[in-house]
């Protein structure tokens, strides 16, 4: 069996109290109730100001694997996961969080198919518009 993690978070500003990283192997899930009862972070809150974010497992591994840190914006209509990535040109700089990088490459992939698409239908255009 394989869990994803569960990220718990402050509601009001986005940052994370407990991430119950993945598991996998003789598991078994636990509920948000267990887990309030089981991580003494959690425990000391008042459940209500704590959200969670339930990811499958090893969505976002590389964004976890390669990030400096990360948190929920709660600042949109769906609280979501952003991340900090180190700057190797500045490892001082403070973090700048953005959407998970693999997200953002995916979609400039989809984009590159778009345009490649758009070019091989232009060029068939001009090339087989020349009656030959």
């Amino acid at each position: 069996m394989q869990i994803g993690r569960k990220i718990y978070y402050d509601k009001l500003t986005g940052n994370v109290i407990v991430d119950t990283g993945e598991r996998q192997g003789a598991v078994v899930p636990t509920t948000i109730e267990q887990d309030f009862q089981t991580y003494a972070a959690l425990a000391e809150r008042v459940p209500e100001t704590v959200g969670v974010l339930e990811l499958e497992f090893g969505q976002y591994a590389q964004d976890f694997a390669e990030c400096s840190s990360y948190r929920v914006d709660v600042s949109g209509e769906t609280p979501t996961l952003v991340f900090s990535y180190p700057d190797p040109s500045d490892p001082e700089a403070p973090p700048v969080y953005q959407r998970p990088l693999s997200e953002q490459i995916a979609e400039v992939r989809a984009e590159n198919l778009t345009i490649m698409e758009a070019i091989a239908e232009l060029y068939e255009m001009i090339v087989g518009g020349d009656g030959a």
